[in-house]
């Protein structure tokens, strides 16, 4: 993907943001977690705290570029002019999230097979398998009230989400907002395997081996830091980026 700008009177720092989250779309297409044309990845833009870039309703996330991204405010509209529309199921979420947690610059909401398995549960993730622990305390429940298309909802949302990174729309999907789209996509990451890997207990049979409170909140809180601290989730990103890159080669 080329990584110079090439939109008159663009930022390099809002190409570099069209380009990283771009790039964000292809990897959750890569990886198998797409709802076909539905659902959003949403990234707020530096000095203009009202408007974030979003996908272009309609094509899938293979097709997205920086250029096609739509820039919107809060309420949805756009900012620009664009040959696209947006899919309105997705401000309620995205604009109130972004309206509301100035630490959150980068929100992916998906629903794949094995969340949707999860988040269907009365009791939701579970913290005993490896990622689940890294999770411990650190999700949000919010429950359904249909497809999320009405304003009203927004503050019950927030309401939910509190001050963690993970919320979990009960009977439909999740939200994870982190301060970057590399902390972000890593934190998906880490959610998608502990679903995955909860719905494959399951289907076992047989009693889990708990794990004590102590060792889940030192697993949370390691790698909090670690994504927090340290340049970890850029090194994971750029190199799903190569693998992604390559496999298409």
């Amino acid at each position: 993907m080329n990584t110079q700008m090439n939109i008159p009177h663009m930022s390099q720092e809002e190409w570099e943001l069209r380009t990283k989250l771009a790039q964000c779309y292809q990897l959750v297409d890569y990886f198998g977690w797409t709802e076909t044309i539905f659902n959003h990845i949403s990234a707020r833009l530096s000095g203009e705290e009202n408007h974030y870039l979003v996908n272009p309703f309609g094509l899938n996330y293979s097709e997205i570029t920086p250029e096609n991204l739509l820039k919107v405010d809060l309420e949805g509209h756009k900012v620009e002019p664009s040959e696209y529309d947006a899919n309105p199921a997705g401000f309620a979420l995205h604009s109130a999230v972004h309206g509301a947690r100035h630490d959150i610059r980068c929100l992916i909401h998906t629903h794949t097979t094995p969340i949707s398995a999860v988040v269907q549960k009365k009791n939701g993730f579970a913290s005993d398998n490896f990622y689940g622990a890294q999770l411990f305390g650190r999700i949000g429940y919010h429950a359904f009230e249909g497809i999320t298309l009405f304003a009203e909802e927004k503050q019950r949302m927030i309401e939910s989400l509190g001050d963690k990174h993970i919320l979990v729309l009960r009977n439909h999907g999740i939200a994870v907002g982190e301060s970057s789209i590399e902390k972000a996509f890593f934190l998906l990451w880490t959610v998608q395997r502990a679903a995955e890997i909860q719905c494959q207990a399951g289907a076992l049979g047989g009693e889990d081996y708990p794990l004590q409170q102590d060792v889940k909140q030192k697993c949370a809180d390691l790698t909090a830091m670690l994504i927090r601290d340290s340049g970890f989730a850029i090194k994971f990103f750029n190199a799903m980026v190569r693998k992604m890159n390559a496999d298409k080669n």
